[in-house]
C-alpha cells in the first residue's frame, strides 16, 4: 500500500507546486510579456479561476465515474497545459494554458481524496491523507523554490519539469491504480444541484464558507504579490525570492504537523481565535519592516499558524453534513480557489493605487478579522456531540 501513498503524495506535490509557482515568477513573467503590474497578477488568476469554477462540479460530478478514469484524464489534461505554458509567447497564451492546468487540477486533486479510502484498508485511511496533504505543504517548501532556482536559468525550465514530470506519474497511476466505478443505485440519479442543497439551507454551512472565503481572500491577496514586493523593496533576484519561499512553505508543513497537537490543547475555537488574532497584527506590521531576515520570520511564523488554522477549519467543515462530505471538500476547494483568484486581482490593484504592498497588509488584516468574527457569531466552531442519524442531516 504504500506504492498508493508515495503516489498520491506526489500528485499534490505537484499540483501544490504549479499552484504557487507563479509568485516568484511575476517579476520576471512581467518583464518578458511586458505587462503593467495591475494585471500581471491574472497569471495567477487564471489558474485559480479555472480550478474554482469547475471544482464546484468536478467533485460531484465524479461521483458517478470511475474515479480512475477521471484521475488519469484530470492529470494527462494538468500535464499537457503545464508544458505548454513554456512555450507561451505572449500573456494572454500564457493566462489561457494557467486556466487549463486549473480546470484539470480540479479534476485531478478531489480524485485524490476520494480515492484514498477506495484504495487503503481503513486503518491507513488517516494516515495516508495527512501525508497527501504533506505534499502540498511540501510544495511550498521544497518545490516553489526548486521551481525558482530552475528560473533563474530560463524561465520556463520549471514548467516544463513539472509537466514531464507529472506525465511520468499518470503512466505510473495508469498501471498502479485499479478502477473505482461507483454504486449505480446510490449515485446514478443524484443531481450535482441537490448535493448542494443541505449546505445552501444550513445557516452554520453559509457562515462557514463565507468565513473561509474570507480567511483565502485575506491569505491569497498577501502571498499574490509577496515576491514582486520582495524584488521592488529588497531588490532581489528570483533565485533569492525561491529561497525565501522555501521558509514559507516550510512553516506551512510545521503548522500541518502541529495542527492536531494544537487543537488537543486548546480545542478548536481557541486555537482558531489565538491563530487568526495573531495573523491580524503581523499581516499589518509585516510590510513596515525594513529587514529581509524578519520579513523571512514573520512570514515563516505566518505561515505555520496558517498550516494551524487551515487543517482544524476543514475538519469543522467537512463535519458540516457526514453524508456529503466529498461534496463539501469540492466546495471548500473553489471557495479557496475563487478567494485567490479575486484576491490577484485586488492585490494589481491596491499594488499599483493604494499605497504598495501596505494597503495589502491591512487589507489582508481586515479580512482575517472579518473572517474569525464570521466564524465566531456562525457558531461554526463550535461543535455538538451527535448521534449517528443527527449527524448525516445539515447542521443548521
Amino acid at each position: 500500500m504504500r506504492k498508493y501513498t508515495a503516489l498520491f503524495f506526489l500528485i499534490m506535490f505537484m499540483i501544490g507546486t504549479d499552484t504557487f509557482l507563479i509568485s516568484p515568477l511575476l517579476p520576471t513573467l512581467q518583464e518578458q510579456y511586458g505587462v503593467s503590474t495591475g494585471i500581471a497578477g491574472w497569471m495567477i488568476g487564471a489558474y485559480t479561476l479555472g480550478s474554482a469554477v469547475f471544482a464546484l462540479i468536478a467533485g460531484p460530478l465524479s461521483d458517478g465515474w470511475n474515479r480512475r478514469t477521471v484521475l488519469l484524464s484530470g492529470l494527462l489534461g494538468f500535464s499537457v497545459s503545464t508544458i505548454l505554458c513554456g512555450f507561451a509567447d505572449s500573456f494572454w497564451t500564457m493566462c489561457l494554458f494557467r486556466l487549463l492546468a486549473g480546470i484539470s487540477a480540479a479534476f485531478t486533486a478531489p480524485q485524490v481524496w476520494a480515492s484514498i479510502p477506495a484504495v487503503m484498508p481503513a486503518s491507513s485511511v488517516a494516515r495516508t491523507m495527512g501525508i497527501a496533504f504533506a505534499g502540498l505543504a511540501a510544495a511550498q517548501a521544497l518545490g516553489v523554490p526548486i521551481g525558482s532556482w530552475l528560473a533563474a536559468a530560463y524561465w520556463p525550465v520549471p514548467f516544463w519539469t513539472i509537466g514531464i514530470a507529472s506525465l511520468l506519474l499518470a503512466a505510473v497511476a495508469f498501471y498502479l491504480l485499479p478502477d473505482m466505478k461507483p454504486n449505480a443505485h446510490k449515485n446514478g440519479r443524484t443531481s450535482i444541484l441537490s448535493r448542494y442543497i443541505p449546505l445552501i439551507m444550513s445557516g452554520k454551512a453559509r457562515s462557514g464558507f463565507l468565513a473561509y472565503l474570507l480567511l483565502h481572500l485575506g491569505s491569497g491577496t498577501a502571498f499574490a504579490f509577496v515576491g514582486k514586493w520582495m524584488a521592488d523593496r529588497f531588490e532581489l533576484p528570483i533565485g533569492q525570492i525561491g529561497t525565501v519561499m522555501m521558509f514559507l512553505g516550510f512553516g506551512t508543513l510545521l503548522g500541518s504537523m502541529v495542527s492536531s497537537y494544537a487543537t488537543r490543547k486548546l480545542g478548536n475555537a481557541n486555537a482558531v481565535i489565538a491563530g487568526m488574532s495573531l495573523l491580524v497584527v503581523l499581516y499589518t506590521v509585516m510590510p513596515h519592516l525594513a529587514s529581509l531576515p524578519v520579513v523571512t520570520i514573520v512570514y515563516l511564523i505566518i505561515f505555520t499558524t496558517l498550516g494551524i488554522i487551515f487543517p482544524i477549519v476543514m475538519g469543522v467543515l467537512t463535519s458540516l453534513n457526514a453524508s456529503i462530505r466529498g461534496t463539501i471538500s469540492s466546495l471548500a476547494n473553489s471557495t479557496m480557489n475563487g478567494a485567490n483568484t479575486l484576491g490577484a486581482w485586488i492585490a494589481g490593484l491596491l499594488y499599483v493605487q493604494l499605497g504598495g504592498y501596505s494597503s495589502i497588509g491591512i487589507f489582508s488584516a481586515i479580512c482575517l478579522a472579518l473572517s474569525l468574527g464570521t466564524f465566531l457569531l456562525g457558531g461554526v466552531l463550535v461543535r455538538k456531540k451527535a448521534s449517528p442519524g443527527q449527524e448525516s442531516r445539515s447542521a443548521s
